[in-house]
């Protein structure tokens, strides 16, 4: 390879890559479009490798330029992340650690886990972000977070996981629905009820493992809404636009409106999962790994 290649030629190409578009990727580099025309033909020159169809004013990906650029975009995130270590070492921190969670991680499991964390790391930085679980996956394999939690079952071969949590369900229902703890004796009982769930994109084996309770009893149930937090389920039973079921972790005591019955003697549960990627070098994941 050319020893005129720079870095700042992989990261031309990477916009493009992404855009498919030299004027779109000019823009978000703050380059001329011609300029950076003539970096990414200097790249091809220099590697002797054709990057780009361009096809009048349409541009893809060769299947060498594809590949470069899965390869790139991993590689020259890890080395990103590389600097920023060394710039949190400077600044007297041993480093950060990216975590991603589901809503129900944060109730106990996440705040629990961290002030164990701090007693004896107070340097680390946390960086937290609630995301849905496939886009945690993603960004484990992008290794654009370090450590999620989850609930999935099935799980890509390069992400390991373990079990941090076995939930029970919980019914949610409007404050003043004639069913409480006292009347309660199955969920057949509610089998005219309209039913807010988690979206099956929020967990397929999640959605599937909801259903099953409803199938137990005999029933499938009128499913009138879909959505993917629990905030938006509290306020809509509140509401009276239907009655839900959700994890215990995500129950509150503190929550207006509604009430929860929790559905201990049903066979199902729910688990949370801590996921991480086997091939992770944040020198700080082991030690978070090492408190569960």
């Amino acid at each position: 390879m050319s020893n005129q290649l720079e870095l700042r030629h992989f990261r031309y190409f990477l916009a493009v890559a992404e855009e498919l578009h030299f004027r779109k990727a000019a823009e978000r580099l703050y380059i001329s479009q011609p300029g950076l025309s003539r970096q990414i033909k200097q790249m091809e020159g220099d590697l002797g490798i054709q990057l780009f169809e361009r096809h009048n004013r349409k541009v893809a990906l060769t299947k060498a330029g594809v590949y470069l650029k899965n390869e790139l975009s991993l590689h020259l995130k890890q080395l990103d992340d590389i600097v920023n270590h060394a710039k949190l070492l400077h600044d007297g921190k041993r480093g950060q650690l990216k975590l991603g969670y589901v809503g129900s991680a944060m109730q106990q499991v996440i705040p629990d886990l961290l002030l164990k964390y701090e007693k004896e790391h107070p340097d680390v930085v946390f960086n937290l972000k609630e995301i849905d679980n496939q886009k945690q996956i993603e960004g484990l394999l992008n290794f654009k977070i370090d450590i999620g939690f989850v609930r999935l079952e099935h799980l890509p071969s390069t992400i390991k996981s373990q079990p941090v949590l076995c939930d029970a369900f919980c019914l949610v229902l409007p404050e003043n629905h004639p069913i409480n703890n006292a009347t309660f004796k199955n969920i057949a009982q509610l089998k005219d009820e309209s039913f807010i769930l988690f979206d099956p994109e929020y967990s397929a084996s999640y959605y599937d493992k909801v259903l099953q309770i409803f199938k137990d009893h005999g029933f499938m149930p009128t499913v009138s809404h879909l959505t993917i937090h629990a905030s938006s389920i509290y306020k809509l039973v509140e509401n009276n636009f239907g009655i839900s079921i959700v994890p215990k972790s995500l129950t509150s005591s503190h929550i207006k409106g509604i009430k929860f019955i929790e559905l201990h003697k049903i066979p199902q549960r729910t688990e949370l999962s801590m996921v991480w990627h086997k091939d992770n070098r944040n020198p700080i994941l082991m030690s978070f790994l090492d408190l569960t």
